[in-house]
């Protein structure tokens, strides 16, 4: 029986964002006039990519990956995503990353586990876990760009692309902004109680990144920290 994945939706051609790391801006259709923005984030080292908070590509940029190299890591950084997990896995024969007992797209069992003692099969990049949230997020931080890559605890919006007009409506009341945030859906859904999370917001700002790019939205160059260091002191205050 032929397994059903799903189709591929609007986005952006792969771009170069730093030496050997690209970004695809995508979209996800949610219902009826419902689209908005994800992103998958592409490492290359030597021949060997891995893909991060992936998103189904198009015939086009399927072939660019293809010519980019072979895909031998999938990583799932958040509890949100893994839809088009599957669907790499298969094509690729690839190892799958995530942490354990994801509470959506559950049947995806990781063969290689995120933990904190885990190694991440990217070179001079390690994992970051929310320890203390509800469900499994993490972080992957890559040290040669001190990009910091999320999937919706922290994102970074700079325009509107990929949103349908009636998801941009929603998206504004729930406090999404063109600008670095916490991801007001996910901080209420992962924390145990109110500022449940902020030690491990702290203990992310002791990485020493300058870059972010989240699985929605678009990449933050040179100044991530010093902005988050002012979101998540607003935030817990």
């Amino acid at each position: 029986m032929m397994k059903k994945y799903a189709e591929a939706t609007p986005q952006d051609p792969l771009t170069e964002i730093f030496s050997n790391v690209y970004l695809l801006r995508g979209s996800i259709k949610i219902g009826p006039l419902l689209q908005m923005n994800r992103n998958m984030v592409i490492v290359r080292d030597g021949n060997e990519l891995t893909l991060i908070n992936a998103v189904r590509l198009d015939t086009k940029n399927l072939e660019k990956l293809d010519e980019l190299g072979e895909v031998k890591n999938i990583i799932r950084l958040g509890d949100f995503h893994g839809l088009d997990d599957q669907f790499y896995i298969d094509q690729y024969k690839a190892n799958f990353w995530s942490q354990e007992s994801h509470s959506n797209y559950a049947e995806l069992h990781p063969n290689k586990v995120i933990n904190t003692t885990a190694k991440s099969p990217v070179q001079n990049s390690k994992f970051f876990i929310f320890a203390s949230a509800k469900f499994p997020e993490a972080a992957l931080f890559l040290e040669d760009h001190q990009l910091l890559i999320t999937t919706d605890s922290i994102q970074y919006w700079n325009d509107w692309k990929h949103i349908s007009f009636l998801s941009k409506i929603i998206l504004s009341l729930m406090g999404f902004r063109l600008e670095l945030f916490i991801g007001g859906p996910w901080l209420k859904r992962a924390s145990r109680q109110k500022g449940s999370l902020e030690h491990d917001f702290n203990q992310l700002l002791a990485l020493n990144f300058t870059s972010l790019v989240a699985a929605h939205g678009n990449v933050l160059k040179h100044s991530a920290k010093t902005e988050l260091e002012k979101v998540v002191f607003e935030a817990f205050k």
